[in-house]
């Protein structure tokens, strides 16, 4: 709790704590833009008491992704560990893609360009500045194409967040073979000169969001603002 913020009665952390773990729980089993009042349900509360301790969805996923965003941490200080350049980039790109077959709310966040609080975009940021640490040990090992770049990691992240998307529920371990498939492509001792360079996209075309950065809003959409129906439903008095 921030300095100098007033604790919260037991029942009003209760709550809290309830709401939490119901988030933690739906975002990662349907993703980040499930209905908030399906979270106020699941945790035995009132939309209401929700908004009163979340006023957005971005508050409520900056209380939710540090866990996640952690796990993510631990992958990529083993993978730069590793004495084994190659192993820890291949590494890397099992657990990541793991934990986002495990978590849709970890898949979207990395791929979707949710407006996300900004200590949570620092860390999604600083996460896709280590990877690139991780990429180049890999190259100056020798075992990595030196044609692959951050650009074909964004790419490559955005491809596989499709197949872990589309067969979360009928495969979820059809991720595993496409990644043997790119990790073998991506070998050094495979190497064919590539048809194009890595470039962004031309303007106007959907692209892949880089982790941390908010995708370019839909014209007439915003991002998740407090609603007025919902502000309504904010109480004067401390949280619930």
């Amino acid at each position: 709790m921030a300095a100098g913020t007033k604790p919260l009665r037991s029942d009003a952390a209760r709550n809290r704590d309830k709401l939490l773990v119901a988030a933690t729980q739906l975002f990662a089993e349907r993703g980040l833009d499930v209905p908030l009042e399906h979270v106020a349900r699941r945790a035995g509360v009132s939309i209401g008491t929700l908004y009163n301790h979340f006023p957005t969805r971005e508050a409520l996923l900056g209380a939710v992704m540090p866990q996640r965003l952690a796990a993510l941490e631990r992958i990529t200080a083993e993978a730069l560990a590793d004495p084994d350049p190659w192993d820890g980039f291949a590494g890397f790109l099992d657990g990541l893609f793991a934990l986002q077959a495990e978590d849709h709310g970890l898949n979207d966040a990395l791929t979707q360009g949710f407006t996300l609080a900004t200590d949570v975009s620092q860390a999604c940021h600083q996460g896709f500045l280590d990877a690139e640490r991780i990429i180049e040990r890999a190259k100056a090992g020798g075992r990595l194409r030196a044609d692959f770049c951050s650009q074909d990691l964004v790419t490559l992240i955005w491809a596989m967040s499709q197949v872990i998307r589309e067969s979360m529920g009928t495969a979820p371990d059809a991720w595993r073979r496409c990644l043997a498939f790119f990790l073998d492509g991506l070998r050094a001792e495979a190497a064919h000169p590539l048809p194009a360079e890595a470039a962004p996209p031309v303007p106007g075309e959907a692209a892949p969001p880089v982790p941390g950065e908010a995708a370019p809003p839909v014209p007439g959409e915003e991002a998740r603002p407090l609603s007025a129906d919902a502000a309504q439903l904010l109480p004067a008095q401390p949280p619930a």
